[in-house]
């Protein structure tokens, strides 16, 4: 019986999305312009990388072809060397938005057909009756923050002032997110926990997205420092997902990273988590190893987003990319007769683009296992073909607007 194992390289987008004017993001392109810069020479850093893009995998198996398939531009990283080894293709998102449960939960088969509520972009961003009841229920001597903030700038400007006064630091930005930024020792990692439970709870009527707990370290001096103990607090998918069609079936199922959070932890089986993307992969190549035939693995890679994306850093985004590619072949060489791996994106976050939010783009799609015939699956129309070739070959009832490319 197959496997499926479906890998989220969180932000990495390949422009060209039709509806990008509505955004803000006409002529955004993550890897287009990640590789355009290295190869221009600005994805250079001393002890880091140097030169142009280089991810010899992902290349063999079509990702330059589906860039160029999506932007209609020359793909601008080192050729494949050798023949096209792998499916490949590109998504296009049907759902309203450009955040993290949007893209995984139309990946697995689910788009959001409904529009998500967002904070606007004045000080105070928050409404004064969510603020005062979030201060009353959490037993807080206010807050900190109430605007639209880059997640570590904030830190540095208000980090301080919440030592000193035991406020959290609560800002958003143009995602459907509340974030909750509080000193793990100083205010307390489960007191923080519980404050952003109650934080969804409040903002469930306003169909805000997610609520997350944003951790962090350190002091004025020596500086702040987020760490890898955030949790984000999900409204619940729409029903009918891979992973709600696995489980019900009782096939084992695996998701690796922060799936589990996204999805409100139903139907996300065994939960793996670690920090960094190397960790993952380390977690993600023991999974491979154990998972029962049949089974279904969902992994997230968040760093590409959190660590470089909203950080506008070329070549750390550049430099993680080809860490990544590099450990593919370990992947691959797990594999059993009729396993089926997917890379992917959940929207885009180019570094090279203006603010430091995600971007409206297409995704790349990527297909490899033994047996996968090489070639093109074209233009995907909606990201929950994904899931519904998932589906199909693990022998699952077919929901939604997706179809397989089987």
């Amino acid at each position: 019986m197959s496997r499926v194992f479906v890998i989220v390289l969180d932000s990495v987008g390949c422009g060209g999305a039709e509806d990008a004017a509505a955004y803000g993001d006409v002529g955004a392109d993550t890897l287009g312009h990640i590789a355009e810069a290295c190869a221009a020479g600005a994805g250079d850093r001393a002890g880091l990388r140097a030169g142009p893009l280089r991810l010899p995998f992902m290349t063999r198996l079509g990702l330059g072809l589906a860039a160029q398939a999506s932007t209609g531009r020359r793909w601008a990283a080192d050729p494949a060397e050798g023949p096209v080894r792998g499916q490949w293709g590109y998504g296009v998102e049907t759902s309203r938005g450009k955040d993290t449960p949007s893209g995984h939960w139309e990946i697995a088969g689910t788009p959001v057909d409904f529009a998500w509520g967002y904070f606007p972009d004045t000080q105070p961003s928050f409404p004064p009756d969510l603020t005062a009841a979030l201060i009353r229920e959490g037993a807080l001597p206010g807050i900190l923050g109430d605007k639209h903030a880059s997640g570590t700038e904030i830190l540095d400007e208000l980090g301080a002032e919440h030592m000193r006064t035991g406020k959290p630091i609560c800002y958003t930005s143009v995602d459907s997110v509340l974030q909750i930024a509080a000193h793990e020792q100083v205010f307390g990692l489960e007191r923080l926990y519980e404050l952003c439970r109650i934080g969804r709870r409040l903002c469930d009527p306003l169909r805000i997205g997610r609520v997350i707990a944003r951790p962090f370290t350190g002091d004025a001096n020596t500086g702040f420092v987020r760490t890898p103990r955030r949790k984000d607090f999900a409204i619940p998918p729409p029903a009918g997902t891979i992973l709600d069609r696995a489980a019900k079936a009782g096939r084992a199922v695996v998701t690796v990273g922060k799936i589990g959070d996204i999805f409100a932890h139903r139907g996300t089986g065994r939960e793996v988590k670690a920090a960094g993307n190397m960790a993952l992969f380390d977690a993600l190549l023991g999974e491979v190893d154990t998972l029962a035939n049949g089974g279904f693995l969902f992994a997230n890679f968040v760093d590409f987003d959190s660590e470089f994306g909203h950080r506008r850093d070329v070549p750390g985004y550049a430099a993680a990319l080809e860490a990544f590619d590099a450990r593919l072949p370990e992947l691959e060489a797990r594999l059993r007769p009729g396993d089926l791996v997917v890379l992917t994106a959940d929207h885009g976050n180019d570094p090279t683009w203006r603010g430091t939010d995600h971007t409206r783009e297409h995704t790349p799609i990527l297909c490899f296992g033994p047996g996968v015939a090489p070639g093109s699956i074209g233009r995907r129309e909606t990201f929950a073909d994904i899931g519904e070739t998932a589906a199909a070959l693990l022998g699952l009832p077919v929901h939604g607007p997706g179809r397989s490319w089987l």
